[in-house]
């Protein structure tokens, strides 16, 4: 079953480790917004037990997706083959997918200001059909720019014959 989402016969890339601490740091920053919000919230209008309580739930909440966030970040992985590039990712619910370098209409690369703090920038490549659009986040960048030319020459190349 796992040579279904990660064939043997390809040579697999892993993203940034530094996703994981980027999204940590998402998810806490909207944990902690949450968690003032529902304490002042609800402090204010059912008692200032509810508001610890909903706080409480809050971190454990925010516990629970720091695990999965380590999980997931560890689960993304891309490669490279002679006419196709692979995507794969998930733990629970895996997903891999398969672009043909001929398909390709463009390719985008992104860093928000958080990605950009951190170094990492995400490539998304998209097709005529949305379902088989791909996207890596977790890039450093020049590996991203890397990927981005190598993509568009090879898509290019191999549109010609459609």
């Amino acid at each position: 079953m796992d040579d279904l989402f990660a064939p043997s016969d390809v040579s697999w890339t892993p993203v940034s480790p530094k996703l994981a601490t980027l999204r940590r740091l998402s998810a806490a920053i909207f944990a902690g917004l949450a968690a003032i919000v529902a304490l002042v919230v609800l402090g204010l209008t059912l008692g200032w037990g509810y508001g610890v309580l909903a706080v409480v739930l809050i971190a454990l909440a925010f516990g629970w997706a720091w695990v999965l966030i380590g999980r997931n970040q560890r689960s993304w992985k891309y490669a490279e083959r002679e006419d196709e590039l692979l995507v794969s990712h998930g733990i629970m619910f895996r997903e891999l997918v398969v672009v043909p370098y001929g398909r390709m209409q463009f390719v985008d690369v992104t860093a928000g200001p958080l990605e950009r703090a951190y170094g990492l920038a995400t490539v998304e490549l998209h097709t005529a059909t949305p379902a088989t659009d791909a996207k890596i986040p977790g890039l450093h960048p020049d590996e991203a720019g890397r990927l981005r030319d190598r993509l568009s020459a090879l898509g290019q190349s191999q549109a010609w014959g459609l």
